[in-house]
């Protein structure tokens, strides 16, 4: 009969078919690995092998994305904690172990031995379903808009192939009346047969705003060029057809937003979130996302370290007080405080005064937005400790007139 370890460390190398799993013992020797398939047989099997070595079992996973949520949802359902070693901290501590061969069983080695020494890794939350269900969308809409960017490059290289003028007198990526006039119309030529007025018809029936300025836009750009360049009939075809898919892309992001708003509004906290100045529904998903469980956060202070906020020193030798961004961060956080940060200085408010305040103190306007966002976190962790929306009151001053209010009341008649 085996002896029970008292504790062990599982290190998990995952991928989409197989994981490959290394248990080690309080010194670091590996007592047990498997190559298991990604399978729920065979992953419980493998979970009931390790726990029956060990009176604990921490877990340790270098992939918490979709290859090890089948494994992720099983350990949680089975109450063991997991923590998450970056594959940036794998590769720099796999120089710290012999040998030079790179295989999956010496990175779940590596992971497990890593997660054995260190213990400041993030311990891993499985989502709720709500929080899993913005992750979905949010990553869908942020490969539709690489899409979307992908196909407007496209379309600005083609059409300035055709009419460098009519490339640059509009802004395709804002401009929804430009891309309507290209599934229709692409060449110089093309537009000055159609004619001023005959152009602002066929937009107009398609809906396209301010149809005669698109249309005297256009004709500008085309009685600028006369010669017809090389290949200019197949570039147009390919023109209407990119702009039409742009179109369809931007329709099917309009309906993707509409479901992450109606997502991000069953949170029971969204209304606290979206009271801040700068966050919509949108960033408010990736918010929840990229935050993960609140309570994770004891303080403002945790959240900003998560989110790359809180600068850490970088001395050497006589050179001291030198501080820089951290290595290790959320950087999907970041750029959620980053942006909400940038959009909160467009309107009047404590945060453009804020803002204002930084630049006259020389700083530049990026240090002066992160500055900005750090702030924004201190605000954000209060309002959700203390469930309560954003006002430009603060509660002790509202309170103060409430009670001011209720004195008053009680001196007339």
């Amino acid at each position: 009969m085996t002896t029970r370890l008292p504790r062990l460390w599982v290190g998990i190398d995952a991928s989409k078919a197989h994981h490959w799993w290394v248990a080690v013992d309080g010194t670091g020797t590996a007592v047990w690995n498997k190559k298991i398939r990604n399978d729920e047989a065979d992953l419980l099997a493998g979970l009931d092998e390790v726990l029956c070595l060990a009176d604990r079992v921490d877990w340790a996973v270098d992939i918490t994305g979709t290859p090890s949520a089948l494994l992720l949802a099983l350990l949680a359902s089975h109450g063991q904690r997991v923590v998450y070693v970056p594959g940036r901290t794998v590769n720099r501590m796999v120089g710290a172990y012999r040998g030079e061969a790179k295989t999956d069983a010496r990175d779940a080695y590596v992971i497990a031995d890593t997660a054995r020494l260190r213990r400041d890794f993030t311990p891993v939350e499985v989502r709720t379903d709500r929080v899993a269900d913005l992750a979905l969308l949010t990553a869908h809409r942020s490969d539709l808009i690489a899409d979307r960017v992908r196909v407007l490059n496209r379309l600005h290289d083609v059409l300035t192939g055709i009419s460098p003028a009519l490339e640059a007198a509009f802004d395709y990526a804002d401009h929804k009346g430009a891309l309507i006039l290209l599934t229709g119309y692409q060449t110089p030529a093309a537009l000055r047969r159609c004619g001023q007025a005959r152009l602002t018809r066929w937009l107009a029936a398609r809906g396209v705003r301010h149809p005669e300025t698109v249309a005297a836009t256009a004709l500008t750009a085309a009685h600028a060029q006369h010669i017809q360049l090389p290949g200019q009939d197949t570039a147009a075809d390919i023109t209407a057809d990119l702009a039409s898919q742009v179109l369809v892309l931007d329709e099917r992001l309009k309906q993707l937003n509409g479901q992450i708003s109606e997502a991000f509004h069953t949170h029971p906290q969204a209304a606290v979130i979206e009271s801040m100045p700068g966050i919509g529904p949108i960033l408010g998903a990736e918010f929840l996302v990229a935050a993960g469980d609140l309570a994770a956060y004891p303080d403002a202070g945790h959240l900003a370290s998560a989110a790359g906020l809180v600068p850490v020193a970088k001395d050497s030798g006589r050179r001291t007080g030198n501080l820089h961004r951290p290595k290790r961060y959320s950087r999907r956080l970041r750029r959620v405080f980053y942006l909400s940060a940038q959009t909160s200085i467009i309107r009047d408010g404590p945060n453009r005064t804020y803002y204002f305040k930084k630049r006259a103190e020389r700083h530049k306007h990026i240090p002066a937005i992160i500055a900005l966002a750090r702030r924004r976190v201190d605000v954000l962790w209060a309002l959700l400790r203390d469930n309560r929306r954003f006002t430009l009151v603060s509660p002790t001053a509202s309170a103060a007139a409430a009670g001011h209010r209720s004195r008053g009341s009680n001196l007339t008649p």
